[in-house]
């Protein structure tokens, strides 16, 4: 397999808090910032909201690396970001006994300007995914 080939086979899913995170992400876009191609962002409006088995399918699915870039502790909905810690905390937990490497879920703050720290966390899940390549699971 190429080298090109394998790295359009490593996904990246950001999960983006449309109150910071997306908005971000817009501002990256219109420095005319690149990020690699390979990268798919999904606006959403709290990804609390998404359950413990959604992170697990998704590397079932053939995503290698999601990234969840939340508003952190400046979120408008009241514990949604400790709710949120605690939730990844679980599924952590699921990936460790099904022996996928935790390194693969990250969670992190973006506010709406944060070009640099959006840019370095894609780069940085990217050199990951490319070391490891995708997840060897057992579908």
């Amino acid at each position: 397999m190429s080298p090109q080939a394998k790295k359009e086979q490593n996904k990246i899913l950001i999960l983006a808090t449309e109150t910071c995170a997306y908005p971000g992400a817009d501002s990256v876009g219109q420095a005319h910032s690149t990020y690699p191609a390979n990268t798919y962002i999904l606006r959403v409006r709290a990804p609390v909201l998404f359950p413990e088995s959604f992170y697990i399918d998704c590397f079932k699915k053939g995503i290698s690396g999601i990234i969840v870039m939340s508003c952190g502790e400046e979120c408008p909905y009241e514990g949604a970001y400790k709710a949120l810690a605690k939730r990844l905390d679980s599924v952590y937990k699921k990936m460790k006994k099904m022996e996928i490497d935790i390194k693969r879920l990250r969670l992190t703050a973006i506010c709406t300007v944060c070009n640099r720290a959006f840019l370095n966390e894609v780069k940085q899940m990217d050199q990951l995914i490319r070391e490891i390549g995708p997840p060897q699971l057992m579908v």
